[in-house]
């Protein structure tokens, strides 16, 4: 059992006392004024609407009688600030919604009512910035109010902290120090890179021979402090063992004052230093939390997600299990002190990186009461479930031997944690089993094109190219895009204690080849040296198998939505989500057969209201599509065409009395509502 330590949280009477002072002398909103689970429909604080990242609103005006009456009450187009993937959810704040868009991370406020964009804000260019690999990948703004003020937070691609004033725009006077160059305000920013502790140029940032730090998700502010995560360059893109640590940062809610920094990769005296052998704690990197927090503001506590060590798919060089790699950490808000931890994957090597915000509920466990709870949505397709103040696992979570490598110089752990409860919600491992078998010559056909790789369980490893085997690569499945993954984040119902996961079936083919190859594959890379071994394609995975009519190798559902009762931790239901694909449905290759519904195979946006679960996915013939859910059978209560595609995730809330779907869509947002919402709003902008 990883989690409790010497250090963890415990909520004594006395420390109780004090924190209830603490929070009624500070100016700051408190956790009572800004709750743990949204109870109020005119808000959505953080991307994921509350602290707890539930994406859940009480609004229920929008009801499966009147859902197929949407309309598009107005759509804003964040093509002119460069805007491409859609990645952020707004916060809803006080009547605007804030947001960041495209590659300069523009800070946007949007009248929630038309769609008509109130002002906007850009950082100064920076060559640090424009490196960025993450640019546009923003997800959303941080939030608290000072002296009845309202302040958004952003972190940029360069990695600068900036504070601005909800309703105007402006840098918050009074907060951080000056940066030496041209065009930056005077106030209102932190340069992160000075804390970090590495030789850095204000202008050019650290030299990539050293490494490089971004960041990709909002910071999150808990009782006057912010506490900011990072990313570094993709795992699947380096080669070279050379990287700066995610090292976490906190700072002053009010002045931007450095208050603490958490080392992700421990140092010397530190828990978990001896996880790294060979030394790689002193130049390796990476273990960042490009994932979004999330918190709970009564016990001061913070939740972490992280990523891997540098480079995916081979750790040679860093021997051991590398903590805290693939972990979920919670830290003290005041002090950044570790208070429990789990490591989800040791000596991780598979781009199973934690790729969602953790998600908090109060549950009620049979034999063990009321269980105050976060759960991590994974790529593996477990729900790793937790007491969030002291980390121990609300069911076991027990270590069960894997495959050894056998690729020359890397050591894996003989052994991974494996979740016992909720039971897998999507595909794990690939046998011949899990082939389709619509018809026999499919079937013959899937057992030929898989004779070139291993299959194997779900930590099976990767396999270089001169392997003596013969083989072209090893399945990883789910693969770092496979379960659960950052484009359709989970959804909860606090009042329920139900979670709604969106996974499906993508798996990762997984080859190897030279180090001094694969870094001619990735130019600007950070580092000097190069590994043994490296990932053998310019993408995130070698070819994948695909069978010549272009139908899934595997069995479907290739999507689906899962309904996990978390109180007791069964399955509630799965849903294929959308409808069959007319290129599957309609195939001459299946002909005659009836495949039924088997899902589109995309990741889907949810949200959760009181009366139902809104879903976006396609039909047949690639109509976008939004789906009414009941939540407690996953029947569909009702459906309508959208205006387009969404992704990334959705959200819901009441203005001026009528409640609003938002929908990301791609460079776009686009607001449904009934009509009486779209008759007063006036012409869209």
């Amino acid at each position: 059992m990883q989690a409790p330590n010497s250090r963890r949280s415990s909520l004594t009477p006395c420390k109780l006392a004090a924190a209830v002072l603490s929070m009624l002398s500070s100016s700051f909103l408190s956790a009572q004024e800004i709750p743990l689970f949204n109870e109020d429909p005119a808000e959505w604080y953080t991307l994921g609407g509350d602290y707890a990242h539930t994406r859940f609103t009480p609004a229920s005006e929008i009801s499966a009688e009147n859902f197929t009456d949407m309309e598009v009450a107005w759509e804003w187009d964040g093509a002119s600030f460069g805007a491409i993937s859609g990645r952020s959810t707004p916060s809803l704040i006080d009547g605007k919604l804030i947001t960041v868009a495209g590659n300069k991370r523009y800070v946007v406020a949007i009248d929630p009512k038309n769609g008509e964009t109130l002002w906007s804000y850009r950082e100064p260019d920076t060559p640090r910035a424009e490196y960025s690999m993450r640019a546009d990948y923003g997800k959303g703004v941080g939030y608290a109010n000072i002296d009845g003020r309202d302040i958004v937070y952003i972190v940029s691609p360069g990695f600068f902290l900036t504070a601005l004033d909800a309703d105007t725009g402006i840098p918050l006077e009074g907060f951080g120090k000056p940066v030496p160059i041209d065009g930056f305000p005077q106030s209102g920013i932190v340069d992160l890179l000075a804390d970090l502790g590495h030789p850095y140029d204000p202008y050019e940032g650290i030299p990539l021979e050293t490494g490089y730090i971004t960041s990709s998700s909002p910071p999150i502010v808990v009782n006057g402090t912010i506490v900011v995560g990072n990313s570094a360059e993709q795992g699947y893109h380096q080669a070279r063992i050379e990287n700066v640590p995610g090292d976490i940062l906190a700072y002053d809610a009010r002045t931007g004052a450095f208050k603490w920094k958490f080392n992700v990769i421990p140092k010397p005296g530190e828990y978990g230093h001896e996880t790294w052998e060979n030394d790689a704690w002193q130049w390796t990197g990476d273990v960042s939390s490009w994932a979004p927090l999330s918190a709970d503001p009564v016990n001061n506590l913070v939740y972490i997600p992280t990523n891997s060590a540098t480079i995916d798919y081979y750790g040679g060089f860093r021997p051991g299990d590398n903590l805290y790699g693939a972990s979920l950490i919670a830290l003290d808000t005041r002090t950044g002190e570790r208070a429990w931890h789990f490591q989800m994957v040791k000596h991780e090597i598979w781009n199973f990186d934690n790729p969602t915000a953790p998600v908090l509920l109060d549950l009620n466990v049979p034999g063990q009461g009321r269980v105050p709870a976060v759960m991590q949505v994974t790529k593996q397709a477990w729900v790793y479930a937790f007491n969030r103040i002291t980390g121990e696992p609300i069911w076991p979570i027990v270590d069960r031997p894997v495959p050894a490598s056998i690729v020359p110089g890397e050591v894996l752990s003989p052994t991974q944690p494996h979740v016992t409860r909720p039971a897998p919600f999507d595909m794990q491992g690939i046998t011949e089993d899990d082939l389709i078998d619509f018809t026999p010559a499919l079937r013959a056909e899937a057992l030929e094109v898989m004779e070139e790789f291993v299959m194997g369980p779900l930590f099976n490893p990767p396999i270089h190219a001169d392997n003596p085997m013969g083989k072209y690569a090893a399945m990883n499945c789910p693969g770092g895009a496979g379960g659960a993954n950052i484009t359709a984040p989970a959804v909860a119902d606090p009042t329920t204690g139900k979670l709604y996961v969106s996974s499906h079936k993508a798996c990762f083919s997984l080859r190897l080849i030279p180090g001094e190859e694969s870094d001619l594959l990735f130019p600007n890379s950070t580092g000097v040296n190069t590994a043994a071994y490296a990932n053998g394609a310019r993408g995130a995975t070698a070819r994948t198998p695909r069978l010549s009519s272009g139908i899934p190798i595997w069995k479907p559902p290739y999507s689906r939505i899962t309904a996990i009762d978390m109180n007791s931790g069964d399955h509630a239901w799965m849903i294929p989500t959308g409808e069959t694909p007319d290129r599957i449905k309609n195939h001459p290759a299946l002909e005659g057969v009836d495949v039924g519904n088997t899902g589109t195979g995309a990741l889907v946006p949810m949200v959760v209201t009181e009366n139902m679960l809104v879903y976006s996915d396609q039909a047949s013939d690639g109509t976008p599509m939004l789906y009414a859910i009941d939540k407690a059978s996953g029947e569909i209560l009702s459906e309508i065409e959208a205006p387009s595609r969404s992704s990334y995730g959705m959200s819901s809330w009441v203005h001026d009395g009528h409640q609003y779907i938002l929908l990301q869509t791609s460079s776009s947002l686009t607001a449904m509502a009934l009509p009486g919402a779209q008759d007063e709003a006036g012409a869209a902008h």
